[in-house]
Parts: C-alpha cells; structure tokens; sequence
C-alpha cells in the first residue's frame, strides 16, 4: 500500500512538473504564423512560416494610437493584438491590448480569459476594475488611475468599469498569444443554441418570461 502512494504521489509531481500556466515555450528563435494549409493537421498553435522569408512587418501592428469606437451599448472597445493580427506572436506566449471607455459609465463587462493573466495599466481617466475568486467567491476592487496597474489572474472573471466624466485608456498585457475572452451575460443568456430557460431560471432564481427576454437581449451578440 505505502509504495502504491508512493506511485500516485510520484505520478502527480510528474504531471504538475509538466504542467503550464502559459504558452508553450518555443523551440527557435521565432516561428512567424502562416495561414494554414487546406485540410491541415489540426495543430495547438499556428503553423510556422520559413525563418528565411520571414521580414520586419511580421513582427509589426500599427495603429494603437487610434481610440477604439466606444458607441455600443456598453460603452466600450477592446482594440486585441493577438496572434492572429501580429504573426510574430505564435510560440510567444503574449499578446496586447488597447481598451477605451465612454464617459460616465463605459464598462468592460464581467468576462473572463481562459487562457491568460491579465495585467493593465491605466494610461487616461479612472477605472473602477476588480475580480472575482472561485468559490467561495471573494472580490477585490480597486480604483484605478492614470499610471496605476492591477493584474487580474488567468480565468477568473473581471471587469473594467469608467467611473469619471471623461474618456478613459488603458493598455493591457495577456499571457498567451490567443488568450480567448467568454464574456459572462453573452456565454449566459446568448449562446447559439440558446441554453434551456428552464436551466437558467432554476439557476438564477428568475421567471421563464425573464430569462427568455434576457436570452433576446444578449442572442448571439
């Protein structure tokens, strides 16, 4: 019995040894994203471009000096550098983010990365941001402003809220070259197909009539 622990704990340090939080870490010094072939083996990543034929411009993105269209309902834009806009990224394990906010009240609503940590750093205005631990569920806000930096860790659900009369930046860095992004009232009330109303209203302790105006809300936003 002593050695068959031995063996199950002996088994779990290898796997967590192997275990990642991030990216894989490459194996050149860059292997630049090419679109991938038809019919392609599936691949955790992007296919790597020829070294030889690889230039300046695939590790360049212009245009983040540029604010994002804040005229939607939440009142915000989240301008994402990842792998697919940036080809140098692949094998990198980062990637970047530009986000703007309307005055008096644009948000980035609750949402999560599955794949990423989070770090932003407010560059105009004052942000009201804060995250949500897995059960028991504990929240730590904090209000930010410009020069202040707050880091949100991978899959937890958080938030950016604008809590002044003016425009508000903020630039963010993610660990991971597709840190994915499920924003929580979408994933919730709009997927295709819609989740069963029953299920949601069970869930949230609503009416059937409430959950499906939600769900015609937020469908397939």
């Amino acid at each position: 019995m002593k050695s068959f622990h031995f063996l199950v704990l002996l088994s779990l340090a290898l796997a967590f040894s192997f275990a990642s939080a991030f990216d894989p870490s490459p194996l050149q010094d860059f292997c630049v994203a090419i679109p991938e072939p038809k019919n392609a083996v599936f691949v955790n990543g992007k296919f790597c471009k020829n070294p030889n034929l690889t230039v300046a411009e695939d590790f360049f993105f212009p245009g983040l000096n540029v604010p994002g269209n804040t005229g939607n309902r939440v009142g915000s834009n989240v301008t994402l550098v990842n792998v697919d806009k940036l080809f140098g990224l692949n094998t990198l394990g980062i990637s970047l983010a530009r986000l703007d906010f309307a005055p008096n009240g644009g948000l980035n609503p609750p949402h999560t990365h599955p794949r990423a940590t989070e770090i932003l750093v407010v560059v105009e205005g004052t942000l009201y941001v804060g995250f949500v631990t897995s059960n028991p569920n504990r929240l730590f806000t904090k209000v930010l402003y410009p020069g202040d930096v707050f880091v949100f860790p991978i899959g937890l659900i958080h938030f950016q809220f604008n809590i002044a009369k003016t425009n508000a930046v903020a630039f963010a860095g993610l660990s991971s070259q597709n840190p994915g992004v499920i924003t929580i009232a979408n994933a919730i009330f709009g997927p295709n197909p819609p989740i069963n109303p029953d299920v949601l209203a069970k869930a949230f302790q609503l009416n059937n009539d409430e959950v499906v105006k939600l769900q015609k809300l937020f469908a397939y936003a």
